[in-house]
């Protein structure tokens, strides 16, 4: 247990040799850190042996709190209430299962078509900071069909990593441009990088394993929180670094590559030794993806491709040993599209980082391929058929985009929130103003909608082939990634009229909401823009149906 300080205790330490302070009822020696304040030390021995928690949020936000208190906390006030204890869990025999009774054969069930378990159906424990609609409801001992105890271990564990090692570094290494490797390492050593692929754990391919979950009880909503948790340090160009090139180069390997190719370079690309992107997007093609013009022609003997062209805006290419990479390799339009898997050790491969509005940590790049000899044995899935592969991909990349973009939007609304509260105006605290409430109502009503429609979508993947998926799910994960990046811009736009002044400048308070900002475009265009996002959605629904029967 911390030590506990009167007041008249802390006020004894305010010399420049022998300074403390307080913030939030919490006792921080600030003696050596003097010549470490960015603010210089006058500003600290202004407060020295008194309360600077005014000053302290005026300046900062909580993310420099994390980053020092371990270091240079000593103490708390012993007026400081302790915190709460959670309340205590009934023996899981006296819990009362919510199950899902199953529909009569010719009726219609308002629920899920599922019979849910025990475990499944239970309320678990609530968890976090319990702001309101800041975390999914399930979070906050709300009834879920989806998530069991299992889910809540992994959101445990990352959000422990995420807030130790993460958080109190994002603004340092989005100025940089640069996750340290050793972050993006980590991942693969606690078998993350595993477990973002869409698919069963790969277990024949990595020795690492996720530590609170077991790899034969992994399932896609596990995947869901993992992408959900890490974006909670809102930053577009963190979440791309660590996942963004990775979770969409590499399943097209996995799922479509030789048994051979997958098991010599899948082993270390999930230890997080190698680095894999996809290679789609051209100066002249981005969502037109049938009209990619890069050139992959058989060698005579017919042994090699030899690809020529270039592809732009790819994420996290300046660092990737691996191009999982669009090519024509026949006639014009979709049937003549290949895939291959290319090496930047075959050499005749050049990048260039590309400096982007937003994430920028991302490594964003423009590549250049020049007479590179591709080993046909490098083909993914079959000659002239990769937009197959592509298009099955695009399910999964955009469900990516889709859950960080609405843990961002909470992520405004969650900053937005406890800003208000501390921030006053005209007299009294921002959530006290009604036109303030109101704008977080908004943010509120969007996310709830968007992460409900995003949750089922998660279990029709679960229950569907990926080719059922792909047809059935492609329209309606189109319009909700559109759907998505709507919310994502709103609350962003709406977080900065909270902070007002605070998110237009770096770092501070407004850190988050700033670059987040930033990072919208990011979103609301790679995956496929919000305008042939909606036009896909309605014009596939409409092909299925037909297919289905439909009557209109």
């Amino acid at each position: 247990m911390s030590q506990r300080f009167s007041k008249d205790d802390v006020a004894a330490h305010k010399k420049p040799d022998d300074l403390w302070i307080i913030v939030d009822e919490d006792v921080y020696d600030l003696t050596k850190f003097q010549e470490e304040h960015p603010g210089g030390k006058k500003i600290l021995q202004r407060v020295g042996g008194k309360d600077a928690s005014k000053q302290f949020w005026k300046y900062h936000n909580e993310s420099i709190l994390k980053k020092y208190r371990e270091q240079l906390q000593v103490g708390s006030l012993d007026t400081k209430a302790a915190p709460p204890t959670p309340p205590a869990t009934p023996p899981p025999e006296e819990k009362q299962a919510q199950v899902v009774p199953k529909a009569e054969p010719g009726t219609v069930s308002a629920a899920p078509n599922f019979q849910a378990t025990k475990e499944e159906a239970e309320a678990l424990d609530q968890y976090g900071d319990l702001v309101p609609y800041a975390d999914p409801s399930w979070y906050q001992s709300y009834h879920s069909p989806y998530f069991n105890q299992s889910h809540a271990d992994l959101r445990n564990e990352v959000r422990a990593w995420v807030e130790s090692d993460i958080m109190p570094n994002v603004t340092e290494w989005d100025e940089g441009r640069k996750v340290p490797d050793s972050i993006y390492k980590a991942m693969g050593e606690r078998g993350y990088l595993a477990g973002l692929m869409g698919m069963h754990y790969p277990t024949h391919l990595t020795q690492n394993r996720v530590k609170s979950v077991p790899p034969e009880k992994w399932d896609l909503f596990h995947e869901m929180l993992l992408t959900d948790e890490i974006s909670r340090a809102g930053s577009g160009g963190l979440v791309w670094n660590l996942i963004g090139g990775f979770g969409i180069g590499a399943p097209p390997l996995v799922k479509h590559g030789k048994k051979a190719l997958v098991e010599r370079l899948m082993p270390g690309i999930l230890n997080g030794d190698k680095r894999i992107c996809l290679a789609i997007t051209e100066p002249d093609a981005g969502s037109d993806v049938a009209n990619l013009t890069c050139e992959a022609k058989l060698s005579e003997d017919g042994k090699h491709y030899i690809v020529n062209g270039e592809k732009k805006w790819i994420t996290n290419g300046i660092w990737s040993d691996y191009f999982t990479t669009a090519v024509r390799t026949g006639g014009e339009g979709m049937n003549g599209v290949s895939v291959l898997l290319i090496e930047r050790d075959f050499g005749g491969v050049s990048t260039r980082k590309m400096d982007c509005q937003g994430v920028w940590s991302s490594g964003t790049t423009y590549v250049t391929f020049e007479d590179v000899k591709v080993p046909v044995e490098n083909l993914i899935g079959k000659e002239n058929q990769g937009f197959k592969v592509i298009m099955t991909n695009f399910n999964h990349e955009r469900i990516g985009i889709i859950i960080q973009c609405l843990r961002f939007s909470r992520v405004c609304y969650e900053e937005s929130m406890k800003y208000a509260h501390k921030r006053r105006t005209f007299g009294k605290k921002l959530i006290d103003h009604p036109v303030i409430r109101l704008k977080l109502a908004h943010m509120a009503r969007q996310i709830e909608a968007s992460y409900n429609w995003l949750e089922n979508m998660i279990y029709q993947c679960e229950k569907m082939g990926e080719m059922e998926a792909m047809l059935k799910l492609g329209g309606a994960i189109a319009g909700l990634k559109a759907q998505a990046t709507v919310t994502f811009e709103f609350c962003a736009r709406e977080a900065s009229q909270i902070f007002g002044g605070l998110s237009y400048s770096r770092g501070g308070q407004g850190a988050k909401v700033e670059r987040l900002y930033r990072d919208v475009r990011a979103y609301a265009i790679p995956g496929g823009s919000e305008e042939i996002m909606l036009d896909l959605s309605i014009r596939q629904a409409l092909r299925v149906h037909k297919a289905l029967g439909m009557k209109l």
